[in-house]
């Protein structure tokens, strides 16, 4: 079983986003720190180190235009050369004054026409860059009753979504994230799963649902969401963080490291522990540092899937066949509490990884290198 296990998590790629790497912070404030990258290329240097370390995070997903740069193709030269690759490309269509009324649901022909050009844009560049997905997200959304047509506001977006469906490539697809609230605060275009299942559905297969575990009402059960749109061949990603009150951006596993454990359970059980399924981490590193921010998530996301792949499915489905609550329960508990650290500690070293990559990484003396070699310049940051 132990074989099993280590084949499993060999197979396991978890995605870190660029902008983690940059300044980050709250509407209130960002905490600058030294060392942080400056510009796109640094950011993947960055990233590379977290994949050194952890031998899982092979990709970085972009954002745009906070990633622009001139020459894609070249950026993508240069995350292999550092042993890495572009991931997801992640649009942009909230921090513009156009979208004050929304993007692609807006009232206004004219926002619309550039919103969905940015989108199309994006689609440009993963043709650039190899990606193969699309990140979408909207804030779009209105502030008080009667401020725009409901109705008319979905069927915008409707059409917003098949032009960019069109657009796809015979290999690439794009992912549909909601968000219950922020910035919109009476309704919100994409606010559940729901509505991003049924965009997705009507467009085709190319068009899937991506969880972001920050963006719930409290008590939502994530866990059923993933199983449900698995069970309908929607599930395409996740975006792991960590929320206390809403949509926080902490580091994966830090406020309730039993739902990440029941929901990467439901990932094995409903056979999405695949490459479609896209792990991606979003998260913002305000008074944490960035890359052991980073590696510390992945680790998080490590343990929590070794401790799914240790359910036994058989005396599980023997005790839920049985009626047998307390004994089924009692199996999940038995799989939780297990600790797997050392069985990660063994794998890394099998494959030639230090077993504890924090402490790798505060050995390499990358982070004072970094620090005395990015001096000057313009920070990245969210937003920048």
């Amino acid at each position: 079983m132990t074989t099993d296990i280590k084949a499993a998590l060999r197979r396991q790629r978890i995605e870190t986003p660029s902008w983690a790497f940059g300044n980050s912070g709250t509407r209130f404030k960002v905490f600058a720190q030294k060392g942080v990258p400056r510009d796109p290329y640094e950011k993947l240097a960055d990233a590379a180190q977290v994949h050194r370390f952890t031998g899982v995070a092979p990709t970085v997903a972009l954002h745009i235009p906070w990633d622009k740069v001139d020459d894609y193709a070249d950026l993508a030269r240069h995350a292999r050369e550092l042993g890495v690759g572009i991931g997801a490309i992640n649009s942009n269509v909230f921090q513009d004054d156009d979208y004050m009324l929304g993007s692609v649901t807006s009232p206004d022909p004219g926002v619309r026409r550039k919103a969905l050009g940015h989108l199309l844009e994006c689609v440009d560049i993963m043709d650039l860059t190899g990606s193969r997905t699309l990140k979408l997200w909207f804030s779009d959304g209105t502030n008080y009753p009667g401020q725009d047509d409901v109705r008319s506001r979905q069927d915008r977006l409707a059409e917003a979504l098949s032009a960019v469906y069109d657009r796809l490539g015979e290999h690439q697809r794009f992912l549909l994230e909601y968000k219950l609230f922020e910035p919109a605060f009476y309704l919100t275009d994409v606010p559940d799963w729901g509505t991003a299942y049924a965009h997705c559905l009507k467009l085709g297969p190319r068009a899937q649902v991506v969880v972001d575990t920050g963006h719930h009402a409290p008590g939502t059960n994530i866990e059923f969401i993933v199983a449900f749109l698995l069970r309908e061949g929607k599930l395409g990603g996740f975006d792991f963080n960590s929320r206390f009150y809403a949509d926080d951006d902490l580091m994966v596993g830090a406020a309730d490291p039993f739902q990440l454990f029941r929901i990467m359970y439901e990932v094995i059980r409903g056979g999405g522990y695949a490459e479609h399924i896209a792990f991606m981490l979003d998260q913002c590193h305000n008074i944490e540092p960035k890359i052991p921010g980073q590696i510390r998530s992945v680790m998080n996301v490590q343990e929590a899937t070794a401790k799914a792949l240790l359910v036994d499915g058989d005396a599980l489905a023997k005790a839920q066949a049985g009626g047998d609550v307390l004994g089924a329960n009692a199996v999940f508990m038995d799989a939780y509490g297990t600790d797997v650290r050392p069985l990660l500690a063994e794998l890394r070293e099998e494959s030639g990884l230090d077993p504890d990559p924090m402490a790798a990484y505060r050995r390499s003396g990358y982070a004072e290198k970094i620090v005395a070699e990015r001096v000057g310049g313009a920070q990245a940051g969210w937003g920048a």
